[in-house]
C-alpha cells in the first residue's frame, strides 16, 4: 500500500483535488509542491477521502476547526491531513 504513485495516477489525483474554494486550492497546491515526489498509494487513499467532502467541511479540517470523525478518522486521512496542515519553515 505504500508504493509510489505512477505518474498517470498522480496526474489523476491532482485533477481530482481541484476545489471550488481558493483557500482549499492553496492548501492543496502547497501540499503537492512539498510532497509530490514522495506520494504513495496510501497518501492517495487519504487525499481522495478528503476530496469527497464539501468545500466548507474540508476547509474546517484544514484550518483545524474540527478533526476527522467516523469513517473519515482513518490513519491515511490523519497522515495526509497533517501533511496538508503543515506550515513552511520559512515564510513564502
Amino acid at each position: 500500500m505504500d508504493t509510489p504513485l505512477h505518474p498517470t495516477d498522480l496526474s489523476r489525483l491532482k485533477w481530482r483535488c481541484r476545489r471550488g474554494l481558493l483557500e482549499n486550492d492553496l492548501f492543496i497546491e502547497r501540499f503537492f509542491q512539498r510532497h509530490e515526489a514522495a506520494l504513495t498509494t496510501r497518501h492517495a487513499i487519504g487525499l481522495q477521502a478528503l476530496m469527497d467532502l464539501a468545500d466548507n467541511d474540508l476547509l474546517d479540517l484544514l484550518l483545524s476547526r474540527r478533526e476527522p470523525e467516523g469513517e473519515l478518522n482513518s490513519p491515511e486521512v490523519t497522515e495526509v491531513l497533517g501533511m496538508l496542515r503543515a506550515r513552511a519553515s520559512a515564510p513564502a
